[in-house]
This record gives structure tokens, C-alpha cells and sequence, in this order.
């Protein structure tokens, strides 16, 4: 498809967005100012895109012309070399362009709430979803993101039954939005004698955080409690009534936050994952009227539907929604992620173009 048209749409809106922030009256709505901000940087990145697949196309072509006049076998040689580099090129730039064609997802740039729990396999399966919280937690150093806990369930052997964390920073729900679902894990386990490979699961969901004007709560909905929180604490965590359990009535949805010393962060915490689960909730609803092949994000745990397998033994890792395979398993699990990540982007985009007919 010819890319100019929407390079130079993009280059015209990018130019109007950057008037209108340069008003300073833009700014009297704070909402509709942050909502410019963020078009301006992802038509900055739209251009640049671009301008570069364009000048990469034109030389491109300069190079192929070369190949064609074959009287200098070293200048053809080197043409031959440039024209292999500038394919790549070109090829990732014009997916780049295209991208700029599908709608931005409004939650993509949101602060995110992730959480692990362990699934079938019993204390195998909760030491396994500690893992995964391993691996988010360095896949988010990477990334400059800020990892907090909110609340979590620990197992007799070190593991966790449920963990629930939020992970602050750029672009954290366009990145792991793909990591919700079942989790299966192929391994011996610390507490196999006989060295017999056992099959575990966790589940992951991430919520995108959402915001009091996403989701109205009423007090009147609410039921909270406050108790001491159990476990390892010390002084001011599990000596007072700082741990908060909040019932949301009409839903049943039940939600308990006691990583803070205070009772007030603790019910700030939990009204925070009560709001994103409902936003979740509401968001499911209305794409089902829409698309019945939407599926839930995690399921029942169960092992049949998995999402992605961790094979120790083969050190394996297989991502079924798009049948991807990685031979580096342990890298993976230390937080390198974006060798799965982004070949889940990219389908995903690929899917939403064809739907839009691009």
C-alpha cells in the first residue's frame, strides 16, 4: 500500500496539535491538555517514522537501480549489501507507519495492577507464580517502571498464593497487557525425590488502573472491615488493625490490601484494585456485546488452558496464541521479555489492520 497519504495526514495533525499546545489557553483544562500532550508524542514518533521510511524507500530504489547496471562488479557488490539492510529497514519502518493507523488504545498509557495466583499443582504451582513475580519485577527494572506491593499471600515453601502488585511508569499496559492468562510450568520440582517432571499452573491478570471518573463507587455499596494483618510484619504492620478488607455489595467482589502501615494508604490501596477490577469487569462486558471471541483473561487455571509453557528441561518457552518458541528460558525468567512481547504486539496490530481493512 502506498504510505505517503497517511505520512503526510500525520505530518498536518502533528502540526495542528503543535499550535494548539503552544496556546497557552490550552492549558485551562488540565484533561484536554494532558489528552494533547500524549498526541503530540505519539505524532512525533508517527513522523519520524515517516520520514525515515520514505528516505529509506528512495534509497532503496537508488540501490536497486545500482544492481541493474552491473558494469562495476564492486559498486554492484556493495549495492547488493545496502539493498539486504534497507529491506529490513523499510519492512519495520512501514509497520511502524501502520501502526499509527489503528486507533490508540486510551488505557495503553495507564498505570497497571498485576495478579499472580497459583493455579493447579499446590505448593509447586504457588513457588511458580513467585517466579513470574521475579520476572515482571525485573522485566520492570528494565523498563525504569516502579513495582509496588499490594497485597500478598505467602506459601508454606517461599511461594505465593496470590500476589497482587501495581507497576507505575510509561507505557506499562500496551507492554503487558499480552501476560494475562494461565502460565503452565513443566519442571522437577524442589520436592520431587524421584525426579519425575510435574505440570503447574498460575494464573496472571493485569487490570489497567482505573481512574474515579472511569468508575463511580458508592460508599453505600461498601462494606469495609479493618483486622490486624497476618504473617511476617513487625512493628505497625501486624500489631494494629492497619489491614483493610473491602466487599464491593452489588458485585461480590471482595478485595484486601495490609502491605502498608497505615489503615488509610491500605483502604486508598484497595479501593484502587476494587476500581480496576470493576473497570475490568465493565470493559469485558461491553466487548462482549460487540465480540463474542473475545475470551477472559485468565480462565479457571486449569492446565488445558494455557497461554504460555515454561519447559526446564528442554529450556523452552512457547507462546501458543501465536505458536512462538524461545530456547532461552532462564533469560526469560530474569525479566528479558521482549523477544515474547513484542512478536505479541506486532500480531495484535496485525490482527486490528485486517480488521480495519488495512
Amino acid at each position: 500500500m502506498d504510505l505517503r497519504p497517511h505520512i503526510e495526514k500525520f505530518a498536518r495533525r502533528f502540526a495542528e496539535v503543535e499550535a494548539l499546545l503552544s496556546n497557552p489557553d490550552a492549558f485551562d483544562n488540565p484533561q484536554r491538555a494532558q489528552e494533547l500532550s500524549k498526541e503530540y508524542a505519539r505524532l512525533k514518533d508517527l513522523v519520524a517514522a515517516g520520514t525515515a521510511y520514505l528516505k529509506t524507500a528512495a534509497d532503496l530504489a537508488d540501490n536497486r537501480a545500482l544492481l541493474a547496471d552491473d558494469s562495476d562488479p564492486e559498486l554492484t557488490a556493495l549495492a547488493k549489501e545496502d539493498v539486504a539492510r534497507l529491506e529490513i529497514a523499510e519492512q519495520q519502518l512501514a509497520f511502524e507507519v501502520r501502526c499509527g493507523l489503528v486507533p490508540p488504545d486510551s488505557a495503553d498509557s495507564r498505570n497497571t495492577i498485576i495478579e499472580i495466583r497459583a493455579g493447579a499443582g499446590g505448593q509447586e504451582s504457588a513457588l511458580f507464580a513467585a517466579d513470574l513475580y521475579r520476572m515482571y519485577t525485573r522485566y520492570s527494572e528494565t523498563q525504569g517502571w516502579r513495582v509496588e506491593t499490594m497485597d500478598s499471600s505467602p506459601s508454606d515453601l517461599g511461594g505465593f498464593k496470590e500476589i497482587i502488585f501495581g507497576v507505575t511508569g510509561q507505557d506499562v499496559y500496551k507492554r503487558l497487557k499480552y501476560e494475562s492468562g494461565v502460565h503452565r510450568v513443566q519442571r522437577v520440582p524442589a520436592t520431587e525425590a524421584q525426579g519425575r517432571i510435574h505440570t503447574s499452573t498460575a494464573t496472571v491478570a493485569v487490570l489497567p488502573e482505573a481512574q474515579e471518573v472511569d468508575i463511580e463507587i458508592k460508599t453505600d455499596d461498601l462494606v469495609i472491615t479493618v483486622c490486624r494483618a497476618s504473617g511476617k510484619g513487625g512493628q505497625g504492620v501486624n500489631t494494629t488493625d492497619s489491614a483493610v478488607r473491602i466487599v464491593h455489595k452489588p458485585t461480590g467482589l471482595e478485595v484486601r490490601c495490609a502491605d502498608e502501615r497505615s489503615q488509610q494508604k491500605n483502604k486508598a490501596t484497595a479501593l484502587t484494585v476494587l476500581r480496576s477490577r470493576l473497570l475490568e469487569r465493565k470493559t469485558a462486558e461491553e466487548n462482549a456485546k460487540y465480540a463474542a471471541q473475545r475470551k477472559s483473561q485468565v480462565g479457571t487455571g486449569d492446565r488445558s488452558e494455557k497461554i504460555r509453557t515454561y519447559n526446564f528441561a528442554q529450556n523452552r518457552v512457547t507462546d501458543h496464541r501465536i505458536e512462538l518458541t524461545l530456547y532461552n528460558l532462564m533469560h526469560c525468567l530474569d525479566g528479558d521479555l521482549d523477544g515474547l512481547i513484542e512478536p505479541l504486539m506486532a500480531n495484535d496490530i496485525n490482527e486490528r489492520l485486517a480488521a480495519l481493512q488495512v
